[in-house]
């Protein structure tokens, strides 16, 4: 049975039917038209899906139902940019490093270490590498990606 729920999506309230077996990321994909979230497993497992729910990065696949979502903040990638259309740092880092190859994996990574970089702006090689563990890449070895996050952790730390 669908009842309606309020969530904030990058800033805009919206109402929107949820049964308590839809996911974060239908909802987002489905009703919102936001498909920077993508589903690579559907278990939570690969990070392709991750978002920023009340200021914490989730996977949206994982989350479900009314009572998980109601009355959520979310970010999506949609949502890191400018209000005038600059892309956030991080995602002009990605793209100067060459870390989005197919860029299935792209907005998860970005999303994740936003979230990650938030939190923890100093974070050590190993603190950063552990965070990069929570999603999977196919296609770059990881170097690439390794390369935009040490060019946005220095930017972090030169501001």
């Amino acid at each position: 049975m669908n009842e309606f729920i309020d969530i904030t999506v990058n800033g805009i309230n919206h109402s929107v039917a949820c049964t308590k077996t839809d996911s974060l990321l239908e909802i987002l994909r489905d009703q919102l038209d936001l498909l920077g979230a993508k589903e690579g497993c559907g278990y939570g497992e690969c990070g392709a899906c991750t978002v920023i729910m009340n200021g914490q990065a989730v996977t949206a696949c994982t989350v479900r139902g009314k009572a998980k979502l109601d009355g959520s903040e979310i970010k999506t990638i949609e949502g890191l940019a400018d209000g005038d259309g600059n892309l956030h740092p991080l995602q002009t880092a990605f793209i100067e490093a060459g870390a989005i190859q197919c860029g299935f994996c792209t907005c998860g990574f970005i999303m994740r270490l936003y979230s990650f970089f938030e939190e923890q702006p100093n974070a050590s090689r190993d603190e950063i590498l552990n965070a990069m563990s929570k999603n999977l890449c196919r296609c770059t070895g990881y170097e690439a990606i390794w390369e935009a996050v040490i060019q946005y952790q220095q930017q972090l730390l030169t501001r």
